[in-house]
């Protein structure tokens, strides 16, 4: 709420958190000494308050009605709560001419409306006018409470006519000037895509309906399109203050980008635990097979069993001795040796401590293999024989019929051929 220049701002905070796109702009005209003019912008609330009574009187009035209408406006579309609070308002201002905060005959006019979602609520006293543009066509919602408005309605007056009446000014009712003063309600169902626009007589007063409607049409920024309804009127003579509040109705489409912000979030927040899992299901798996690893290294000359591997695997590092053996890696074969001291890896530490005991048996003397002479006879063959020998000699010796021959087999007598022969 405000008198005077309004400071520029195209968004603003709800009560409820949401942000809803306006823009607003006042200004004191061309003619005018000072500005009577009051606003609201505080979504879901907006009001315009066209003060009336004199320097020090109107911008009073104007203001006592923003200020009450900021405190006491419901915080959703309620239209028989923003009655009463503008009727409250009308009560105030009286009091105020009454105490000395203004000056008897002070009043304002006011028009206020909650928009929230796809939901207007409207109240309005006097002539500062609410409008909607709907599929790009500009409609009047409230009446003014006017004389001119009166004798267009009796038919007496054109619209054009009533533009430039010399009592075009006066106006039927207002807040501040009488008690049981009543604001007329609009409930309205908008949707997304349209715009509300909330302005005093210094705009529709100055600028035709159809300007208005292409200006709104064709600047799609509300802030810029604000001051532009006010550079128009200003540019059309500005005999007024002018007070303008442009408000885009954004419908459910905040509701609708929440819930897709929403979604992500989960989305993201999904994949990430996923990849976390994966990622730590991963890093676990690789841990595990790096500390279950084993390998045989050169220690001091020696063989060594090592828990771990012997160079980094997938960002993990571990490497732990085990056990220092008994086994010179010189003695080892050179392939042997040479893949020791690279680092030999083994499965785990009992394969390793299996393979450096084969190490040992292969360099233990008396484990190894006496090598076989392909020409000699086998040791238990030759005794055998010399032993079967010695026994035919001495059967030979006792019985005197036969000897070992040149062949080492029983010689044949002289009879035995004999008798062959025959």
């Amino acid at each position: 709420m405000a008198n005077g220049k309004h400071p520029y701002r195209s968004t603003a905070r709800t009560r409820r958190g949401a942000l809803t796109e306006f823009g607003s702009r006042t200004d004191i005209g061309c003619v005018r000494d000072h500005n009577e003019d009051s606003l609201v912008v505080a979504p879901p609330l907006f009001a315009v308050a066209d003060g009336m009574g004199g320097h020090a009187a109107g911008e009073v009035a104007s203001e006592i009605a923003t200020t009450v209408l900021a405190n006491q406006a419901p915080k959703t579309p309620d239209a028989e709560a923003l009655g009463r609070a503008v009727e409250t308002a009308n009560l105030e201002i009286i009091a105020a001419a009454e105490d000395g905060r203004g000056r008897a005959g002070m009043g304002t006019t006011c028009t206020a409306a909650i928009l929230e979602g796809e939901r207007l609520i409207v109240a309005q006293v006097g002539d500062s006018r609410a409008y909607l543009l709907h599929q790009g066509k500009l409609q009047q919602l409230t009446r003014d409470h006017s004389l001119v408005a009166m004798m267009v309605e009796a038919g007496q007056l054109t619209p054009e006519e009533a533009r430039v009446h010399p009592r075009r000014s006066v106006i039927t009712r207002a807040l501040g000037t009488d008690p049981s003063v009543q604001p007329d309600l609009y409930e309205i169902d908008v949707q997304t895509g349209d715009r509300l626009l909330l302005c005093s007589d210094g705009l529709s007063g100055m600028v035709p309906d159809a300007d208005i409607e292409s200006i709104m049409n064709r600047t799609a920024d509300p802030q810029r399109c604000a001051s532009q309804l006010v550079n128009e009127a200003i540019a059309a003579g500005g005999n007024d203050n002018v007070t303008v509040v442009v408000a885009d109705v954004s419908g459910h489409r905040e509701a609708k980008r929440r819930k897709i912000a929403l979604k992500t979030k989960l989305t993201i927040a999904l994949i990430v635990v996923l990849l976390v899992g994966i990622f730590a299901g991963a890093g676990f798996a690789a841990n595990a097979f790096v500390h279950n690893s084993a390998y045989l290294a050169e220690d001091n000359g020696t063989v060594a069993i090592y828990q771990g591997l012997p160079e980094p695997f997938l960002m993990f590092s571990y490497s732990e001795l085990v056990e220092n053996t008994d086994v010179p890696v010189d003695k080892l074969s050179p392939g042997v040796a040479n893949r020791i001291r690279e680092g030999l890896r083994v499965d785990n530490v009992e394969a390793a401590r299996a393979l450096v005991q084969d190490y040992r048996d292969q360099l233990d003397p008396e484990k190894q293999q006496t090598p076989i002479n392909a020409d000699a006879t086998p040791t238990g063959e030759s005794q055998d024989d010399e032993s079967s020998q010695k026994e035919a000699e001495q059967e030979s010796s006792s019985n005197g019929s036969s000897h070992l021959g040149p062949t080492g087999g029983n010689a044949v007598s002289p009879e035995d051929v004999a008798r062959s022969g025959e």
